[in-house]
């Protein structure tokens, strides 16, 4: 029985790299990150920011979909992610061919930026991760920066647990002068593979769109 579990075990974890390895086999990593760019679009000399940036994936991939802009990329490298430092983006970066980016640290709770900085916000599973702190207001600090009339795309785990009643959220939101904005569930095949979130732990991902 023992040797039955460590078998499940070994083909879970096989699984799960296979899937968020930006390489692997299933790619999910990389179709996620490449479904949010694609609700990235920056006007031309436009600047946008991805808040928790970690290897800058999502950054990166925005800033090839739009040459005609730059994207900065922020996280607070703390030691818990001590292996996403600034090098390992721009060497990621220099991979891809992708010169319009710039990385720097940043927290998440209290962006260094002033209001209305940019053209462009987004981010990607990023929240859900910040022990103790108001989902709802995370994303409130978020756009914060984001000028009047930009646009932003932000992906994440939105469940009811972690950040309460989203929708009742979106609509705070529309209330208080953002436009379009909507809540896609993205575990229907839009960025994931149906009936498959549970195995990856991915319940509750949605993106929220929308312009400021």
């Amino acid at each position: 029985i023992v040797s039955l579990v460590l078998l499940a075990i070994t083909c879970w974890v096989g699984y799960l790299y296979s899937s968020f390895s930006y390489n692997g086999s299933r790619q999910i990593s990389r179709k996620v990150v490449e479904g949010i760019a694609g609700y990235v679009e920056l006007p031309e000399g436009g600047v946008g920011l991805d808040v928790g940036c970690g290897s800058g994936a999502l950054t990166i991939a925005c800033a090839k979909r739009s040459p005609q802009g730059s994207m900065v990329g922020v996280d607070r490298r703390g030691k818990e992610y001590a292996s996403y430092n600034l090098q390992l983006c721009e060497d990621n970066a220099q991979a891809e061919g992708v010169g319009n980016v710039v990385f720097q640290k940043g927290d998440a709770t209290a962006l260094p930026f002033e209001d209305e900085t940019f053209d462009v916000v987004t981010s990607n599973y990023v929240y859900h991760n910040i022990v103790g702190a108001d989902k709802q207001a995370l994303i409130l600090e978020t756009l914060r920066t984001l000028k009047k009339g930009g646009t932003f795309a932000i992906h994440d785990l939105m469940t009811p647990r972690r950040y309460g009643d989203i929708y009742a959220f979106a609509d705070r939101l529309r209330a208080m002068g953002y436009e379009r904005v909507e809540i896609l569930d993205t575990t229907d095949g839009l960025f994931l593979p149906h009936g498959r979130t549970a195995l990856l732990g991915l319940e509750g991902s949605k993106l929220l769109i929308g312009r400021k």
